[in-house]
């Protein structure tokens, strides 16, 4: 009973947050709720590992090299440790595809939380069973999703999410159809960057950074969208949602999910994980 009630306790408080946030970040900024990784110095070196394909590599490496022009961070390349799941991995960034099936979502971030903001482990991962068919097919498209799951891991939310082409790969213009070939939208822009520095000005005494005493947590949510808890928010056109799941060892796991058009579509205002 008592765990049952802290939980919908927490998960009202996250949804006022959430909401309180919303409204901030439409008027000033795309922080994710002020998630960030805790360090004690910047600019601070994230690893990243590289799971992924050989037809996602250019991507990946262009995403990695974008987000890493930051001035408060750099990314490197490390060999991927998530395993066939795709496995968060403390202290790191994992970023995976594979064809996870026809559960309506394209790409998706997820990122651990401890004390209420920090960030202690995330991954990305890319839905190869959308990616495969020509809808999604396009190194445009991929890019875009590449460049926006990595951000969202760094603490970043959406700049736009009504379609409309910001040039920034944290907006949701649609790089498919007449836009197949477009390279708007692909990398951040520089009000990505500007957020970046203004969410990592503040530095902490510790750090949750691997290869620095970095903090063990455990995720208990997947890729499977029945793992992800309770939705707490979600884009008007649907294209976008966020889910918030309390951990048994504490700690909080958000994952912020980015659907497909037909999934969208299909009802709005809906919880997607619903209605496939």
């Amino acid at each position: 009973m008592f765990k049952s009630s802290r939980r919908i306790i927490l998960i009202a408080a996250l949804t006022l947050s959430v909401m309180a946030m919303v409204a901030s970040v439409s008027h000033a900024n795309h922080s994710w709720g002020g998630y960030h990784w805790a360090r004690t110095a910047n600019p601070f070196t994230l690893k990243v590992g590289d799971n992924v394909s050989s037809n996602w590599q250019t991507q990946f490496d262009t995403a990695i090299g974008d987000w890493s022009n930051s001035s408060v961070l750099n990314l490197t390349e490390v060999a991927g440790s998530a395993g066939r799941n795709c496995k968060m991995v403390s202290g790191t960034v994992q970023v995976c595809n594979r064809t996870y099936g026809n559960n309506g979502w394209l790409g998706l971030a997820a990122i651990n939380i401890t004390g209420g903001t920090h960030i202690t482990q995330g991954y990305a991962k890319m839905n190869d069973t959308y990616f495969n068919t020509s809808t999604y097919n396009n190194p445009n498209e991929k890019q875009h999703v590449m460049c926006q799951e990595i951000g969202h891991t760094l603490g970043l939310d959406h700049q736009s999410t009504d379609g409309t082409s910001l040039n920034t790969c944290m907006d949701y213009f649609s790089n498919t159809g007449a836009n197949a070939t477009s390279t708007l939208s692909t990398h951040p822009n520089k009000h990505d960057y500007d957020e970046l520095v203004t969410i990592y000005t503040h530095l902490d005494s510790f750090t949750t950074i691997a290869a620095s005493a970095a903090v063990s947590t455990r995720s208990e949510a997947t890729d499977q969208p029945e793992t992800w808890g309770e939705l707490i928010r979600q884009s008007a056109d649907g294209r976008s949602s966020v889910y918030a799941r309390l951990n048994s060892d504490g700690s909080e796991t958000y994952t912020h999910v980015y659907w497909t058009i037909a999934a969208a579509e299909r009802c709005p205002s809906c919880d997607h994980r619903y209605y496939r």
